[in-house]
């Protein structure tokens, strides 16, 4: 069987893609993302949800097709159209890798979407969006559930719920707080997407400070984005090199690399690093 959740913790990059343009579902291997995300929800107008929904299930009957994992982000399991999602999802067989559940605050939502996949014989990965107050309030829950695969952070819809700008800089304490609760329970977490498509700069800059501060991934709205965000969350090959020279060093408990004392800590940072190099190759 196939561990849809060890999977998606080496993905570096999603392209969110909406439900209602099955034409844009392959762009995500051409354009080098990680993942594709097929969007049912806020992407998708209440008159569309029907038609979205058929299109993500068509797509996901073709198992040769996509070489990006595919998930599909539903609407909300409280909803008539989230509940219609599921009932679709659960009939795929097995090439759904991951489903993401919007505005998820409780770890008995995540408990009751894998419940409905495992009575399927399916094990699709669990991803919960985090985009509300509540959601960062019981953030040390949530990463308990046992189905629960990855956290995902939802920028926009955080920000307009604590009534502020969502840059990076305002909703860095919320970050900070989900890396920290995630990280104990050794839940990788994904960063929200960039919404400016015209800024590069600031594209690079987010997802240089998302790795820096823990996150495994990050979410984009644009396959022009994908290459900047994978470079992000790829160790560079100084990096790398780093990572040996501690390594060895290592070996003998303490000593210097570049002048600088490495001891078990430091080590530790350097098995990541190569570790994050073995995830983008496998």
């Amino acid at each position: 069987m196939v561990d849809h959740a060890a999977r998606v913790a080496g993905v570096r990059s999603w392209l969110y893609t909406p439900g209602t343009q099955p034409h844009g579902f392959d762009r995500a291997a051409d354009a080098g993302a990680d993942g594709l995300t097929i969007d049912l929800e806020d992407a998708v107008l209440a008159r569309d949800k029907d038609r979205a929904r058929a299109n993500a299930v068509a797509h996901l009957s073709d198992r040769a097709r996509h070489s990006a994992l595919r998930a599909v982000r539903i609407n909300p399991p409280a909803t008539r159209a989230g509940l219609r999602d599921l009932d679709a999802l659960v009939g795929t067989g097995g090439t759904l890798d991951a489903v993401v559940i919007p505005k998820c605050e409780s770890p008995a939502v995540v408990g009751l979407v894998a419940s409905l996949f495992a009575e399927a014989g399916t094990t699709p990965a669990v991803i919960a969006l985090v985009e509300s107050a509540a959601g960062v309030a019981g953030i040390a829950e949530l990463v308990r559930a046992p189905a629960l695969a990855a956290v995902a952070v939802g920028a926009a819809d955080l920000a307009a719920d604590l009534g502020c700008a969502s840059g990076w800089q305002p909703l860095a304490g919320a970050r900070a707080l989900i890396i920290l609760h995630a990280s104990a329970a050794r839940i990788p977490v994904v960063d929200s997407p960039f919404f400016d498509l015209a800024d590069t700069r600031g594209l690079r800059a987010e997802a240089t400070a998302a790795a820096a501060l823990g996150f495994r991934g990050k979410a984009a709205i644009h396959p022009d984005q994908i290459a900047a965000i994978n470079r992000a969350f790829t160790p560079s090959s100084e990096d790398v090199a780093w990572a040996h020279a501690v390594l060895a060093v290592a070996v003998d408990g303490v000593g210097l690399v570049d002048g600088v004392m490495v001891d078990e800590a430091i080590a530790r940072r350097a098995r990541q690093v190569l570790d994050a190099v073995a995830r983008t190759e496998s």
